[in-house]
């Protein structure tokens, strides 16, 4: 069985490509063995009916020497031949029943050998001379369905096995599939591991004396350098908490606690209004009281996540409007939008659908995740050149 973790890092066209794989590959499997079946059913058929034509052709002649005998003795002995092992009828040249015995009425002339609908087995026999005004002589017998049912048994036994071996090859086949992807995600998880660790140094650094400056004393051109730096430091900052989420997600962020949504949201605008600025972005905020109980680390992250990414794919003099009810909360740009048919796909780890973009495609993975984990739902509504919307409610 595939680990959840690894299936959860499929790339959309990777989880397409073996979606398709996988129906490709069964759809031939039961193919192959329902041809197969069917031919070994035809078989087994054929065999029985060849078998039942051999002691039919016996009884018939048989049957025919009574009825010449009956034929000369007539009309003195006017009794027709009965016997045990099956019942029958005879015919005219015609098609005209003279006398018959059968249970089923179902007879098919140009037909030697065959089996009515209601299960009985027919067999034609055709006279040289006309005894008692007959041309054709029919014998019925029962089909007991014993070939029939050791028919299935054997295509249950042998099919089963068939797909059990064939299960086999498709899982080994199926890793085969995998393995690069599962080796290309890897060695991603294991860059982004030292990647957090070796940023965490030099990015505290960064933003703890950009802080400690007196942009004051500065001159206005080093300000607006100090400015960029700022900027390019948040952006890196964002990704860091990123990572760290994802690498450390198991030792940190356990408590939860009551927290105002309405004072986060505020303090992470405040935070980003730089990076806004950068793209002469502006902020709508209509903002109600709304208390939940959880992380407060992992909350953040969840709007950190849909405001940056609101900036990030936004227009240059774009707008974001941010809602907050009692139990909702809405990030909407008026940025590039998204494909109707990638909507689905935004959520997937490592999913990017704008190459001009830097990132890894990770913040709505991790929005998604945590929305999960505390039962909240989440509805995604875009338009091309029109803008995104992204509704969180619990």
């Amino acid at each position: 069985m595939l680990k959840n973790r690894v299936t959860n890092l499929l790339l959309a066209n990777e989880k397409r490509s073996l979606y398709r794989f996988l129906i490709l590959y069964i759809v031939m499997m039961i193919g192959i063995i329902s041809l197969i079946s069917i031919y070994y059913y035809q078989y087994q058929k054929q065999l029985m009916m060849l078998n039942k034509r051999v002691i039919l052709s016996d009884y018939a002649s048989e049957q025919a020497r009574k009825i010449k005998s009956l034929h000369f003795l007539f009309p003195e002995q006017n009794i027709y031949p009965r016997d045990s092992r099956f019942v029958s009828a005879i015919y005219d040249l015609e098609y005209q029943k003279i006398f018959s015995l059968l249970k089923s009425n179902e007879i098919n002339f140009d037909r030697e050998l065959y089996i009515t609908k209601d299960k009985k087995i027919h067999f034609i026999k055709s006279f040289d001379d006309y005894y008692l005004g007959a041309k054709y002589l029919i014998l019925e017998i029962d089909d007991d369905e014993l070939w029939l049912h050791n028919t299935w048994q054997n295509i249950i036994i042998y099919g089963g096995f068939a797909i059990f071996i064939f299960s086999i090859i498709g899982f080994f086949l199926l890793n085969l599939f995998l393995s690069p992807m599962k080796t290309s995600l890897n060695i991603m998880d294991r860059f982004i591991k030292y990647t957090t660790h070796e940023l965490n140094t030099p990015l505290s650094a960064i933003l703890t004396n950009i802080e400690m400056m007196d942009l004051d004393a500065i001159n206005e051109d080093n300000r607006k350098k100090i400015n960029r730096i700022n900027i390019a430091a948040k952006t890196v900052s964002v990704l860091y908490n990123d990572l760290t989420y994802i690498t450390l997600e198991n030792d940190i962020y356990k408590s939860n606690e009551k927290i105002n949504l309405k004072n986060i949201i505020e303090e992470r605008v405040e935070y980003f209004d730089i990076l806004a600025r950068s793209k002469e972005i502006s902020f709508t905020l209509d903002l109600n009281d709304s208390f939940l109980v959880v992380n407060k680390n992992k909350f953040t992250r969840v709007i950190d996540n849909l405001i940056s990414n609101a900036i990030k794919y936004n227009k240059r003099k774009g707008h974001i409007n941010i809602k907050l009810f009692e139990n909702s909360f809405t990030v909407e740009d008026l940025g590039i939008g998204i494909e109707p048919d990638k909507i689905r796909y935004i959520f997937d780890r490592y999913s990017r659908f704008n190459s001009s973009e830097g990132g890894f495609g990770i913040g709505l993975s991790i929005v998604k995740n945590i929305i999960d984990e505390y039962g909240m739902q989440i509805v995604v509504k875009s338009k091309i050149n029109e803008g995104t919307s992204i509704t969180i409610t619990w």
